[in-house]
């Protein structure tokens, strides 16, 4: 079993920045890639960006690549998103995944989501 909390979320202007971070505990944190997804309210929860075992494979959704980066830390078990020049359409509760199938995109457990909301 894995337990996931984020937590980063906030009120941020277009364009501004805010980095999400998600602890994880339970397994082995080298044994399972880890995933960031989002759901806008009156939308379908969609994929945001994945990142393997070693940190190796990164993968992003097309509409926020090259502007959010996801990377992990094993020291402290905790995988984060940075996300810059952020949009209103950015605006969504945060889910954190784990473990990941990088190629379904299926996971096993979520994290309670952190909200992110960005005005214009």
């Amino acid at each position: 079993q894995v337990q996931l909390v984020e937590s980063g979320g906030g009120l941020v202007q277009a364009g501004g920045s805010l980095r999400l971070s998600c602890a994880a505990s339970g397994r082995t944190f080298s044994s399972y890639a880890m995933g960031w997804f989002r759901q806008a309210p009156g939308k379908e929860r969609e994929f945001v960006s994945a990142i393997s075992r070693s940190g190796g494979h990164r993968s992003y959704a097309d509409s926020v690549k090259g502007r959010f980066t996801i990377s992990r830390d094993g020291a402290k078990n905790t995988v984060y998103l940075q996300m810059n020049s952020l949009k209103p359409e950015d605006t969504a509760v945060y889910y954190c995944a784990a473990p990941l199938n990088i190629v379904t995109l299926r996971t096993d457990y979520w994290g309670q989501g952190t909200q992110v909301t960005v005005s214009s």
